[in-house]
Order: structure tokens, then C-alpha cells, then sequence
């Protein structure tokens, strides 16, 4: 029997990096998945390759009726939604005087409130079921204070308190929710670091960045019924990076 078989999961920001690496993932865990994005060319293609059992469908996180809008076709075809992962997110460096109030509500609504949203979408269904798991993309940046990055690591760092809190109070009904924390990952998003990737590397105790497969592993432990009593909690994906 595969870990993920029967379960429906949904993951936001699949069109590529450790989204398009979770719903491979899953896929060939048993589960049907259901991948969104803005970008539609890639998110097609990716579901495309993971196959008959992942579907794409066009989504901004930030926005409540996309929210609305993905859940009930969700809902209708499928009947249930076991498993979320809020993994859509952006990542911006700059300073923070540098930093336009533009700038900062563009981060907040994509990796804060598209969380939110996201959780506050499908706690009806997982509460009717008794069940379902909620698995939010955090980062390092939400462990401990990152420089030039003021934006991303305020909402990182809300990430992980919004977890805490909607952990406790949903908890009676079987519903369970985490934090995964990524280090240095080899991903499109490390390119806004002014550093080449041996230089990246080079800081990681254990000796390399990380990559999507790792984090996309740790993410499906969370979403299997392997990880029945794990609610509430940081897991860290960062070959020590932080230890």
C-alpha cells in the first residue's frame, strides 16, 4: 500500500521547485493532486509529466475568490480534500529602507494571507471529515532573523505562529497542522541571492544545499498518516544550517 493512497491533496505554487516536486511525489504516493498556480503554461506542463493522476487549475493565492473558486471544483469532483500544502510563496531582497510599501503587501498577501486563506478555505470540509492535514511552507527565515529580507521574514515568521494557533484550535476535530522550514534549497528562488552556488554550499554544514526531492519528502511524511501525532511543529529541512 502506498502513503498516500485515497487521499486527495491539494498543493499551491506546484507549476515548479518543491511544489512540482511535491506533487510528483504524491502522485507516485497514490494520491490525486491537484496543482495551482498563476503561471499556466507550467503548471499544465508539469501536470502533464506527473501524469493521469495530477490536474492543474489556475489560482492566485492571494485572492479569496480563487480560493473559493479552486475548492469547490475541488470539492465537486472529488468529494473530500485530505491534504494542503501552502507552498505558493515569493522571496524578495532588498533592505529594509529600500523596501516599498508595495513591495511589502505583495510579500504579506502571497506567503501570509494566501496561507490564511488557504487554511481558512478548507477547515470546514476537514473539520465535517474528522480529519485532513494542513502543511504550511515556512523557511529558516521564519527560525531566526535573515538580513536584507525584512518582507519575507516577517511573513515566514508568521507562518509559523498562524500554524501554532490554528493547530490548537483544530486539533478536536483530527485536523493537523505544521510548519516545514527549508534551508538553502537548489531552486529558481536562491538566484536572488547574490552568492554562486558553491559559495552557498559552502555554508551548509553538511556540505551542499538541499534540494526540492528532500524537502518534497519531508513534506510527504506530514501529509501521510505516518505523522498521526505530529501537530503544532516545526520540521526543518537545512543540512544544520541553523543547529
Amino acid at each position: 500500500m502506498n502513503r498516500l493512497d485515497g487521499k486527495v491533496a491539494m498543493i499551491t505554487g506546484g507549476a515548479r521547485g518543491m511544489g512540482a516536486a511535491e506533487a510528483s511525489l504524491f502522485a507516485k504516493a497514490g494520491a490525486t493532486v491537484i496543482i495551482t498556480d498563476i503561471d499556466v503554461e507550467l503548471g499544465k506542463d508539469v501536470a502533464e509529466s506527473v501524469g493521469a493522476s495530477c490536474e492543474f487549475m489556475l489560482q492566485d493565492v492571494s485572492q479569496e475568490r480563487d480560493w473559493d473558486r479552486v475548492l469547490s471544483k475541488i470539492l465537486s469532483d472529488h468529494g473530500r480534500i485530505d491534504v494542503l500544502v501552502n507552498n505558493a510563496g515569493i522571496f524578495d531582497v532588498v533592505g529594509l529602507e529600500e523596501t516599498s510599501l508595495e513591495t511589502w503587501d505583495r510579500v504579506v498577501a502571497i506567503n501570509q494571507t494566501g496561507t490564511f486563506l488557504g487554511i481558512r478555505s478548507v477547515i470546514p470540509t476537514m473539520k465535517t471529515q474528522r480529519a485532513g492535514s494542513i502543511i504550511n511552507l515556512s523557511s529558516i527565515a521564519g527560525l531566526a532573523g535573515t538580513p536584507r529580507a525584512p518582507a519575507y521574514s516577517a511573513t515566514k515568521w508568521a507562518v509559523r505562529g498562524l500554524t501554532k494557533s490554528a493547530a490548537l484550535e483544530f486539533a478536536p476535530f483530527g485536523v493537523r497542522i505544521n510548519s516545514v522550514h527549508p534551508g538553502l534549497i537548489e531552486t529558481r528562488m536562491m538566484d536572488a541571492l547574490d552568492q554562486s552556488p558553491e559559495e552557498r554550499d559552502a555554508r551548509v554544514p553538511l556540505g551542499k544545499q538541499g534540494t526540492v526531492e528532500e524537502v518534497a519528502r519531508m513534506v510527504m511524511f506530514l501529509a501521510s498518516d505516518d505523522s498521526s501525532h505530529c501537530s503544532g511543529h516545526e520540521f526543518v529541512v537545512d543540512g544544520a544550517l541553523k543547529a
